[in-house]
């Protein structure tokens, strides 16, 4: 009987933990409205999974704490004695999960929010120290008065969650809500001939996987950036995703600044209120893989603020896009974008002759024959996917294969001044991979496993090696290529890596979730060769490349022109111009 009285406190206890880790929810979603429809949503869903896991916690330290006490342990079914110590230890987890969350994600909250946040954590910190109080008074002054105890842990276990509620307030408007910006595009003829601009964007590469391979003598593209251009290191967002990653570098701007501040969006399941972040620390993708949440895609609507593709157009540059997220439905542009959702969207009925990731519509046929040409190679080579990773590695490659032959016939075909080609396969090969590749950072591995498996990340960063080659050997004498990583990839901590085998995937091994540095290389005549120079960000991109091509930078673009990465007799005779903003 004494273990179900356990776990009627555990009950208790993990309920109160869940609440806590709702409110950090509700503290990252300000726009969530405070109204019991939403609230009883919320706890049915995230609520549920919380509590159970939670219970559990709590269970398992009281059976604990009977198998090592001296003493015979046998609380009543509601234990002040009990939930005082577990009250205790749940605010303070709140409060390290409140605080943790507040330094994750403090460059894409406001103000407002992440003050809420840090005085939520401070009361959390405040209940734990009072429910330690509580323990102490009563030890002290003996155990009568059941009444007034149970009295003081019901309050500050109310206070505990009333505080930072109150401090986060009934809701916000949130950055969804905005209204989109119009953009006219202008409507002057073609401008004169000049410098061209080539980016080559890649997901989750490696400078250092990338220099010990040109130091052994591979890569050899790779090594002539190394060699005679100029290497940054680039700070990337966090939380990192491809998405608000290259929405920062296409826009100049941070997430509060462009609107992308995560991957997705949520909603809860059955309900139309969207997440717009999910808690870290708290295992919420979870919340995702088992149908709580309902993730949804950003969308070309989700950016509140212009891109570079569409500034080039409105100064009347022709600009080429390809592969890049946040581009369904395809913007107009001078020029033509292909979005990274081609491929699944060429899976439809109409995706093929009417793709929204495509403009203009007039070279829908053109890129449906590039990704049935790429398509058809890569069948002639590939083997049966007879394995998870087997089909790991074989999406990602024909992902990148596919836009890369898109792009280089679009270019041959219509060459536009700017050429941005997105490479997103080292990111989920690095996730899989990346143990074989760096056998010594785990040290689990069977040889076996390291002959069959070792080369994939490598072989992926041949072909990327492949196309700088193509991209020097096309640059004139006044372009530059620009190779950006938006991220790195590193290895996955033990503890994590048991986590995901016991509640996720036993396969991944690489992971970007404390926000690697990614890099920049910049090779051409007007590049001064020269590494490494002083640390730069994903949002300095932009304003480099406006920079480069004589355009002003808006004032309100978070990040920098570095001109740096330019010879002298470049920057003598280009000043850094600015306008206040390009959004009106």
């Amino acid at each position: 009987m004494r273990y179900l009285r356990m776990l009627s406190n555990s009950v208790a206890a993990g309920c109160l933990a869940t609440a806590y880790v709702l409110v950090v929810v509700l503290q990252l979603n300000p726009a969530i409205p405070f109204q019991p429809a939403v609230l009883g949503s919320l706890v049915t869903t995230a609520g549920l999974f919380y509590v159970v896991h939670c219970t559990v916690i709590c269970y398992v330290l009281l059976v604990v704490r009977q198998l090592l006490a001296r003493e015979f342990f046998s609380p009543g079914w509601l234990s002040v004695g009990v939930l005082v110590w577990l009250g205790a230890a749940a605010a303070a987890a709140g409060a390290a999960l409140m605080w943790a969350n507040v330094s994750t994600f403090a460059r894409v909250l406001d103000d407002s929010t992440v003050a809420a946040m840090t005085g939520g954590a401070l009361a959390l910190g405040g209940a734990a120290i009072s429910f330690l109080l509580v323990a102490w008074l009563r030890r002290a002054y003996g155990r009568r008065g059941r009444g007034v105890w149970a009295f003081l842990v019901c309050a500050v276990a109310a206070a505990s969650l009333v505080v930072p509620l109150a401090l986060r307030g009934t809701g916000a408007v949130s950055l969804l809500d905005a209204r989109p910006l119009d953009v006219t595009m202008d409507s002057s003829g073609p401008p004169e001939p000049g410098a061209r601009v080539t980016v080559i964007a890649l997901d989750a590469a490696s400078l250092e996987f990338i220099a010990r391979a040109t130091a052994e003598g591979r890569l050899p593209n790779f090594g002539r950036l190394l060699d005679a251009g100029a290497v940054v290191h680039l700070a990337t967002i966090h939380p990192t995703s491809a998405e608000a990653v290259w929405a920062a570098a296409a826009t100049g701007k941070l997430p509060l600044g462009n609107g992308v501040r995560s991957a997705s969006i949520y909603h809860l399941a059955g309900g139309r209120d969207v997440l717009e972040l999910l808690p870290d620390y708290c295992f919420a993708n979870q919340l995702v893989r088992l149908g709580f949440l309902v993730e949804e895609p950003h969308t070309a609507a989700t950016l509140r603020t212009r891109t570079l593709w569409s500034i080039l157009s409105t100064h009347g540059l022709s600009v080429g896009a390809v592969g890049w997220p946040l581009t369904e439905p395809a913007p107009a542009v001078r020029g033509y974008v292909v979005g990274d959702t081609y491929l699944r969207l060429a899976g439809t009925p109409s995706g093929v002759v009417d793709s929204p990731a495509v403009y203009p519509a007039g070279i829908q046929r053109e890129v449906t024959a590039s990704m049935e040409h790429a398509l058809a190679s890569i069948s002639a080579f590939s083997k049966d996917a007879g394995s998870v990773l087997d089909r790991r590695q074989q999406e990602a490659g024909r992902t990148d294969r596919v836009f890369d032959r898109i792009a280089r016939d679009l270019v041959a075909s219509r060459p536009p001044q700017v050429v941005l080609t997105r490479y997103q396969g080292l990111d989920p090969i690095g996730h899989y991979f990346l143990r074989y590749a760096s056998p010594l950072e785990f040290g689990d591995l069977p040889d076996a496993g390291r002959r069959g498996l070792g080369a994939v990340l490598e072989d992926h960063y041949r072909f990327i090696d492949e196309a700088i080659g193509r991209a020097i050997e096309a640059l004139g004498p006044d372009d530059l290529l620009l190779v950006a990583s938006g991220y790195g990839m590193e290895p996955m901590g033990m503890g994590k890596r048991l986590g995901e085998r016991v509640l996720g995937d036993p396969y991944l091994s690489g992971t970007h979730d404390a926000a690697p540095d990614g890099f920049l290389l910049a090779y051409g005549a007007p590049v001064a060769p020269g590494h490494p120079l002083a640390r730069a960000s994903v949002v300095d991109i932009t304003p480099t490349i406006l920079y480069f091509l004589g355009l002003p930078i808006g004032r309100d673009m978070d990040g920098y022109a570095r001109a740096d990465l330019f010879r002298r007799t470049f920057t003598d005779r280009r000043p850094i111009s600015f306008i206040p903003t390009y959004d009106r």
